[in-house]
């Protein structure tokens, strides 16, 4: 592999003042957790304004965020919660925490997002919820999915870890009707170190999520009188000071990074044996949380070794999600009949995306045109030497 000049990409997180004066403004009212303070609930407003939904709830962090709206929807022992195999272990073990089974089903090969045939056959009378993970901010196939749940009865928990500001046929993701859940961790397309949020099209689902999010208490409770079962999930004021910055930031940011992976993904194209993932036109914004990409038939172990050569070369590299089967924590609590090489042969795509699939961190699609050439380069090199 030839040395080449190592790419320069923007830091990650981004900051500047703004965040600053925000975190100021929220020391100085006073009130730093969100019954007595502004950030939170100004936060909330924008949040969901911006994605075109009817309430936003702010929560300590993006796992939370899935494991109280699957509570509220319902989820609990003796349900089943359809996931996609190939994803972030949160997806299954929010649903595996409340006491339900978490059913993984196969992605396409080509957008690595949740295949809807597969989720139909995987349907069973103790379905309670399907779970599409929107994955790199590339958004599953909202339509064949809406119909399946209105046939089936079942909702759809959108996991939108990745997807800030992500639309699917001009709709954003808090218009398609099924109630969301984002992330704000430190690597996210907006972040405050952790944090998360949900999307609710309807007011009710909403003020029991808020009740569970806050131990079961009211808004205005002086007595301690707790209607119903929670925990304490609420996201400070200083964290939400910062993430009101963040989604200012967010529409540049996006429109950035999709000029970029315009380029960037055809000249993956270009190298032989790179096929980066695709994409479907009805997505017609992609955030674009991941750079994507797969080396058919590689094996996991030159997988492996080719990340290593990529981050040595100086990109911010990573290896694919692990098929969710194929961890040991998924057997530990909630796990379905059968066994690994039971679901993993019900999940050939998975299997194989799990073993061959690279990507690149966000920052990577916020830096100039030269950059995009240096590391198709440092990619093609590597690959070659695999």
């Amino acid at each position: 592999m030839n040395a080449r000049r190592a790419p320069e990409f923007p830091p990650w997180p981004q900051y500047d003042e703004a965040e600053r004066d925000g975190l100021i403004r929220a020391l100085e009212q006073g009130q730093w957790w969100r019954m007595g303070g502004n950030e939170v609930n100004s936060f909330e407003r924008e949040f969901a304004d911006y994605h075109g939904a009817a309430h936003a709830l702010a929560v300590t962090n993006g796992t939370h965020a899935l494991e109280l709206a699957l509570q509220c929807m319902g989820v609990g022992p003796g349900t089943e919660v359809i996931v996609p195999a190939f994803t972030f272990i949160s997806s299954s073990q929010a649903a595996q925490r409340l006491g339900a089974v978490a059913v993984p089903v196969d992605v396409d090969p080509d957008t690595y997002c949740i295949d809807p045939a597969a989720t139909a056959a995987a349907i069973t009378p103790r379905t309670r919820v399907i779970m599409p993970v929107h994955m790199a901010g590339l958004m599953a196939d909202m339509d064949a999915l809406a119909k399946l749940s209105v046939e089936t009865g079942v909702p759809l928990l959108q996991d939108a870890a990745h997807a800030h500001g992500a639309r699917w046929q001009g709709k954003r993701v808090g218009e398609l009707g099924s109630v969301a859940a984002f992330s704000f961790q430190n690597g996210k397309l907006m972040t405050a170190g952790e944090g998360g949020a949900l999307l609710f099209p309807d007011t009710e689902l909403y003020e029991t999520a808020f009740l569970r999010h806050s131990c079961g208490r009211p808004r205005d409770d002086r007595r301690y009188l707790h209607q119903i079962a929670g925990s304490n999930l609420r996201l400070n004021e200083f964290s939400a000071s910062v993430l009101r910055v963040q989604l200012r930031r967010l529409d540049a940011q996006i429109a950035l990074r999709d000029e970029r992976w315009t380029l960037l993904s055809r000249l993956l194209g270009e190298i032989d044996g790179v096929v980066p993932q695709g994409g479907d036109v009805r997505a017609d914004r992609k955030s674009h949380y991941m750079a994507m990409f797969r080396i058919p038939g590689i094996g996991e172990q030159k997988r492996n070794a080719l990340v290593d050569r990529l981050v040595d070369a100086g990109l911010p590299a990573f290896a694919g999600f692990r098929a969710v089967y194929r961890t040991d924590a998924f057997w530990e609590i909630g796990a379905p009949d059968g066994t690994q090489d039971a679901i993993a042969e019900r999940c050939p795509n998975t299997d194989a995306i799990s073993q061959d699939c690279v990507w690149l961190h966000h920052r990577v699609l916020l830096a100039g045109e030269q950059e995009m050439h240096a590391t198709a380069e440092i990619i093609a090199d590597a690959v070659a030497a695999t």
